[in-house]
């Protein structure tokens, strides 16, 4: 049986920027925010800063320094659930309660269809809640969740594929 793919990824250079801030800050967490004041920003906060909601979901624990925790509300999971979800990081002003916002760059959410074959493997690995983390279970771990840049995960509007 093959794995089922991780429901997120990061790209070199936010997670670059990451290992820089986990330098400064410690120990950092991701919640794919909703909208409202901060639009749909992946936000980067010290762990512990925010609190998991024990619905919350847990994408994935992004393979930088100790590891990074990708956490989204559960009823917004239920509307990406097919969608994999691929950090980024671009010039310019992020949310101001992400610890990135200093450092004139912004973490950015791109996403990519899963395809159907990938779906059926997803639909079979339930995702851990924010519940199940706080009594120890945690995802499975396979590979790297580091690709060179977004366009290696999911194609960018305008920008030539390398495949």
């Amino acid at each position: 049986m093959t794995d089922a793919p991780p429901r997120a990824l990061i790209t070199q250079a936010a997670a670059d920027l990451l290992a820089r801030l986990q330098g400064r800050h410690g120990a950092l967490m991701f919640h794919q925010s909703g909208g409202c004041c901060d639009g749909s920003s992946p936000m980067c906060y010290p762990a512990g800063e925010f609190l998991v909601g024990d619905r919350d979901v847990l994408l994935a624990v992004l393979d930088v320094g100790e590891g990074v925790p990708v956490w989204i509300s559960g009823p917004q999971f239920e509307a990406w659930k097919h969608t994999q979800l691929v950090i980024d990081v671009v010039p310019g002003r992020g949310g101001g309660f992400s610890v990135e916002a200093p450092e004139g760059m912004r973490f950015l959410s791109r996403g990519r269809a899963f395809s159907s074959d990938e779906n059926d493997l997803l639909h079979a690995a339930e995702p851990v809640t924010g519940a199940e983390f706080e009594q120890g279970k945690r995802p499975p771990r396979a590979g790297t969740h580091i690709v060179a840049e977004a366009v290696d995960a999911c194609s960018i509007p305008g920008r030539a594929s390398n495949a």
